[in-house]
């Protein structure tokens, strides 16, 4: 345990601190911009970021994580806030918790097995595309420094690591570039432009709502739906972590950890969040690893707001835009248009379909879901493609099937056989079959029946185990001399 404790708190202690330090500055306007997309004050995207980053870095299953308030969540609080106001949507996030809480319990993590390679290629893909077109108004058009000090950012970003390691690149950019700012009055947007920051602690509440049924049907679909996005994004998130550090992260146990957060923060003033793959991601570049990072980067991004407020205000965008696009360049997998050459074309399919949902919806589960849906699909259609085979020999004839016997390919199943037949001995061999469903019992009943209704024998042989067992559950059809293969 106090090993276990050492490793994720301590064994990175500075680059955890540098890394915290990089992701508080670029939260604050994403926060702010999150709160404008919800409806909701700044402050609420920011006291949600702050809580849930504190609160993750002690129960989350993913040392090196971030997460907080995301663009994904408040794209799905709009019509709430709309139409009843904050003290829902406060509600709301506090039922998002306790559900994300029971998925965690009821280790619903267990469905990321589900999803295919393909998807997650769509996933990340899209996701790097969303991260840049955030970034588009806030440097397109806006004055020829503005560009200028985007592609400043961009130098610094990619170059100084070749000569200094010790501190983030992206924290001396930030530095420096604000520091030109101040002094030289450029035609440039800040962090302040989005929206004003108060200096104060969040404090404990209840929201303001009537605890009655009315109220649960009220907020229950947008927290069922905000705990499934949540949820979804923070397991995808974990993941691309995990490959990126080459460790290993407790999905149920994060599932859990997310919940507690939303719950905690729903009570302090703050709207749901989640994991963020793009702050997780400049904290993994930036040197971030253990959960002391998560907590630096809650912890600063308060220290920011009520100690630094005034001067965080002016932070020029065009930097934390620089940093972002960084960002998104980085996340993008590029190796995917190899990828599209080379895997099959329905997988390619599912890659690209996933990509154009998301970056049409801003919708991560959209996507992800029509991915999945794509896939099983496609799979299934690939593997209901079923083959037999007739051998006659005088008044015998054996049929040899070959494939997985289930609901798609009954119809082939059932095709294949001669009915018109009459007086002679039916063997149907299944030592190259598998039976699955309900679906293909009916079929083995439907084509027993029918040959018996010419005064045919019928003999099933080479069943397996499983196969035989669902027959023997469900088949209608009696008296028939059903044998194990001898293999």
């Amino acid at each position: 345990m106090v090993e276990k404790i050492r490793k994720e708190w301590f064994s990175n202690v500075r680059g955890d601190i540098l890394a915290g330090i990089v992701v508080a500055l670029a939260l604050i306007p994403e926060a702010i911009a999150f709160s404008i997309i919800a409806g909701v004050d700044p402050m609420v995207g920011l006291y949600a970021s702050f809580c849930i980053a504190v609160i993750i870095a002690f129960v989350g299953g993913r040392p090196g994580m971030i997460s907080a308030a995301t663009g994904a969540m408040a794209l799905l609080m709009v019509p709430l806030v709309k139409e009843h106001g904050l003290d829902y949507l406060l509600v709301a996030t506090v039922l998002t918790g306790v559900i994300q809480v029971l998925f965690g319990i009821f280790k619903v993590a267990k469905v990321m097995k589900f999803i295919p390679r393909a998807v997650m290629i769509g996933f990340v893909n899209a996701l790097a595309i969303l991260i840049f077109m955030a970034q588009v108004p806030h440097f397109i058009g806006i004055s020829n420094m503005t560009y200028v000090f985007v592609a400043v950012t961009l130098v610094i970003v990619y170059i100084l690591p070749r000569f200094i390691k010790i501190v983030p690149a992206p924290l001396i950019a930030i530095v420096a570039l604000t520091a030109v700012a101040l002094y030289t009055n450029f035609d440039l947007r800040t962090v302040g432009d989005l929206g004003a920051i108060t200096r104060t602690l969040p404090e404990f509440f209840i929201p303001n709502v009537p605890f009655t049924f009315e109220t649960l049907a009220i907020v229950f679909p947008f927290s069922f739906a905000l705990a499934i996005v949540g949820l979804l994004e923070s397991l995808l998130t974990a993941s691309i972590v995990d490959d990126m550090t080459d460790t290993e992260s407790d999905k149920n146990k994060e599932s859990r950890g997310q919940g507690i957060a939303n719950i905690i923060t729903g009570f302090f003033g703050g709207m749901a969040g989640c994991a963020m793959i793009g702050q997780s991601v400049i904290n993994v570049k930036s040197g971030g690893r253990g959960r002391l990072s998560s907590l630096i980067a809650g912890l600063f991004l308060i220290f920011l707001i009520i100690v630094l407020g005034d001067l965080v205000v002016q932070i020029p965008m065009p930097v934390l835009v620089g940093i972002m696009i960084m960002v998104s360049i980085g996340t993008f997998d590029w190796s995917s248009f190899t990828y599209l050459r080379k895997a099959p074309k329905t997988d390619a399919a599912v890659m690209l379909i996933t990509v154009g949902i998301v970056v049409a919806t801003h919708d991560l589960s959209k996507g992800v879901i029509a991915g999945v849906i794509l896939s099983a699909i496609f799979f299934v259609a690939k593997i209901s493609s079923l083959k037999v085979r007739s051998n006659y020999k005088n008044s015998k004839i054996i049929f040899e099937v070959e494939g997985q016997l289930f609901f798609a390919s009954v119809e082939d199943f059932l095709k294949s056989f001669d009915f018109s037949v009459e007086n002679k001995d039916i063997i149907i061999d299944f030592s190259n079959a598998h039976i699955w469903d309900d679906s293909a019992v009916g079929a083995v009943d439907k084509t027993v029946i029918k040959y018996r209704e010419k005064n045919n024998t019928v003999t099933i042989i080479g069943l397996d185990s499983s196969s035989k067992r669902i027959l023997d559950k469900l088949a209608i059809y009696n008296n028939v001399n059903s044998k194990q293969a001898s293999h």
